[in-house]
């Protein structure tokens, strides 16, 4: 997903760091205990006293009974100072040992947000509203709504200035949190899976390496009977974790190498890219040129009506066809030949259906299946 704003990404890419990294959680209970203790007038307190309460803090939470450092503490009070974290703390030494609040009435907690913060942190939430519906991302749930509560408590609740495409009633998202932990941990799974062509569903061992998705559909990469198979989760009829089976290891791609040739996902083993030529009209090279088919795009010669031929070097896959097949007569494959005699035939096929009177209709136009276990 692409965000032009980079408040919002930055904002978005902080929270979800913070979610995601328990090693920050030391570090906000040590920020936590440095506040009490120096908002606490009535006690003068020393860096060797800051030491012992944040150590104290640490083994009372997380049972964390090393210590810490005094390297460690001194940093803290340097993150709290400074606008990092967004607190600068008017932390001060006098009596050259002691510390505490040049402004009494300080904390931490106090710390307002100017507009600027509350209007990216709106529009962050919305950003990340986007994954509440993904059951693995489920958590985020509640400290979506917590962060709203916030928000709206400091401003008017305003509309939403992002929405992602998406789809609530695709088949097969449940799927998402046994597979994605299967990767993580490395375990077999046992999937029932009936392609669209199969009488019935079929039951197998399956090493999951990487899931992918495209349009709005998933698909997860991985190993059944040593061969690389791409499995459609719309497909999956059951799935469980078989932790009697000795996890196998990816030996059989580099995703990044896998698609860096590639438009979606269908691909076989050692299928190399060839070189693809179009000519574009006029009216449609914006289109083209904002969005390329891929990222080897380029253009090859002009036309003084405006319209462009342009080249890409990828693999010849379903998706590939797909995507010249929506621009209809805006586009025209130059070569190779074998992709050009493709496009005539789906062209004439739909011409004979459109000008056919009685229609009995069984499309050949293939649907972007991805080629998993079709």
């Amino acid at each position: 997903m692409f965000l032009r704003n980079k408040n919002i990404f930055y904002t978005f890419e902080k929270i979800i760091r913070f979610i995601s990294m328990p090693v920050n959680r030391n570090a906000l209970i040590r920020y936590k205990t440095i506040d009490s203790c120096l908002r606490n007038k009535y006690r003068k307190w020393t860096l060797e006293d800051l030491i012992d309460a944040c150590s104290e803090a640490l083994y009372e939470y997380e049972g964390i009974d090393k210590g810490i450092s005094k390297r460690t503490v001194q940093i803290d009070i340097q993150m709290m100072r400074s606008e990092k974290l967004g607190y600068n703390a008017p932390i001060v030494v006098y009596d050259n040992k002691y510390y505490k609040y040049e402004d009494e009435n300080y904390s931490i907690t106090n710390t307002p947000l100017s507009k600027q913060d509350l209007k990216t942190m709106s529009e962050a939430v919305e950003v990340l509203r986007q994954f509440k519906e993904f059951s693995y991302f489920s958590g985020l749930g509640e400290i979506v709504n917590r962060l709203e509560d916030h928000i709206t408590s400091t401003r008017q609740k305003t509309l939403p200035v992002i929405d992602f495409e998406k789809n609530e009633s695709l088949k097969g998202l449940d799927h998402l949190d046994t597979i994605y932990k299967g990767i993580v941990n490395k375990q077999v799974l046992e999937i029932k899976y009936r392609s669209f062509k199969a009488c019935s569903a079929k039951t197998f061992l399956f090493h999951p390496y990487l899931l992918k998705e495209y349009r709005n559909r998933w698909f997860v990469f991985g190993k059944k009977k040593n061969n690389l198979a791409n499995l459609a989760l719309d497909r999956i009829h059951e799935i469980v974790i078989a932790p009697k089976e000795k996890f196998s290891e990816n030996n059989l791609f580099d995703p990044e190498i896998f698609f860096n040739n590639l438009i979606g996902v269908t691909k076989n083993i050692g299928e190399q890219a060839e070189t693809i030529r179009f000519w574009v009209n006029a009216q449609n090279v914006p289109y083209v040129e904002t969005k390329p088919f891929h990222k080897s795009q380029q253009i090859i010669e002009e036309r003084e009506d405006g319209s462009k031929i342009f080249e890409i070097q990828v693999v010849i896959n379903p998706e590939l066809q797909q995507e010249f097949l929506g621009y209809a007569d805006a586009l025209k494959v130059l070569s190779p030949p074998s992709l050009i005699d493709f496009m005539r035939q789906k062209f004439s096929s739909a011409k004979e259906l459109y000008y056919r009177e009685e229609v009995s209709v069984h499309t050949s136009i293939p649907s972007p299946e991805l080629s998993p276990e079709q």
